[in-house]
């Protein structure tokens, strides 16, 4: 089978000759409905209210908003300020507007920044297509997987990071089952990845995220594969919360534990992970789902919404230019010397 038929199939972010549509991720499963946005404040909102959300996803919608803003003839600084903005700990995001800003400055006209943003996107899907490659490449026979959070074609430019692995794996004949964690509290395991994988038609299960221990303890488990919002440059790894305690229950299992992201991700200026930006979101996400109360009125909430792995608990990190196992600081920064097209 070919491991490239369905990139297609779900298509979050789409230019359409003068504006972007969003598929709103807010909505789904119940609902499928574009957003219409015309301008960088309103991708920057769409962004912050995660209408689109995942790394790769994010920096492509910015980049498509710095277009938006120079086809109106908007202040191109100001621009980028509110996107920068939108969303602090995915790297991608700052990625994507560094490129757009390098091109502004070489005095790029709003077709040629409309075209910038076009390869941004194409970009990722090519890198998401590698990536499931190499990370398929590593199962020598069919495998379970865990998986956390949303990775897959709503998240990034098509195909996806981890879920692109899981989806490679399952066209090639290595997969055996899929688990997907609920991911609270915004439920992108539930909402959107179990999602996917049904429309795909790829075998899954949905579990709390509690009950990845108890699956772990019955050898149910193969590997744990997860995405990134930031590598560090000693491979430490920041992602959806939760993501800590997998790889923590991963090494005590005895089970892989896999991270699986664009070299765009990784971010050689932040040493480590204490020095990664976790954002906080409003505790009503947490109390409340869809406006409806799942806590005491008033009752206080804790909400970080990323946590970080050390690069000691990550056996393997898969990027477009290559596999590392064990990462650490030398195995980063080597890689990062990588041509893509290797």
């Amino acid at each position: 089978m070919n491991s490239k038929a369905n990139h297609g199939v779900i298509k979050p972010i789409c230019w359409q000759g003068d504006h972007l549509q969003l598929l709103d991720q807010r909505l789904l499963p119940l609902e499928e409905h574009y957003l219409v946005v015309r301008s960088a404040a309103e991708v920057a909102g769409a962004i912050h209210d995660m209408v689109v959300r995942g790394a790769p996803a994010i920096g492509i919608a910015a980049a498509y908003g710095v277009a938006l803003a120079a086809r109106a003839g908007d202040d191109l600084n100001t621009a980028l300020s509110v996107l920068e903005a939108s969303r602090p700990t995915a790297v991608n995001l700052h990625w994507a507007l560094a490129r757009m800003r390098q091109k502004i400055s070489a005095g790029a006209d709003p077709a040629a920044l409309l075209s910038e943003a076009k390869a941004i996107h194409a970009e990722d899907l090519a890198m998401n297509h590698r990536m499931g490659d190499l990370g398929a490449a590593l199962f020598t026979k069919p495998v379970s997987v865990l998986t956390h959070c949303n990775t897959g074609a709503l998240a990034t430019g098509g195909h996806g990071t981890a879920l692109g692995v899981i989806r490679t794996a399952h066209a090639l004949g290595r997969l055996k089952q899929v688990y997907a964690g609920e991911t609270r509290p915004w439920l992108q395991g539930s909402r959107l990845t179990a999602w996917e994988l049904q429309k795909e038609g790829i075998p899954a299960q949905l579990i709390t995220d509690s009950a990845a221990a108890s699956l772990m303890a019955r050898a149910a488990v193969d590997w744990v594969i997860v995405g990134a919002d930031r590598v560090a440059a000693n491979g430490d790894v920041a992602n959806k919360i939760g993501t800590y305690s997998l790889a923590v229950l991963a090494r005590h299992h005895g089970v892989k534990f896999m991270v699986v992201a664009p070299g765009t991700t990784v971010d050689l200026t932040t040493a480590n992970g204490s020095e990664i930006p976790i954002e906080e979101r409003s505790s009503r996400e947490l109390t409340e789902f869809r406006g409806q109360a799942t806590a005491p009125a008033g009752f206080p909430a804790l909400n970080p919404v990323f946590d970080v792995t050390p690069a000691t608990l990550v056996d393997v990190l898969v990027t477009d230019r290559g596999v590392i196992h064990k990462p650490d600081a030398a195995s980063v920064a080597e890689l990062m010397k990588q041509d893509t097209a290797s």
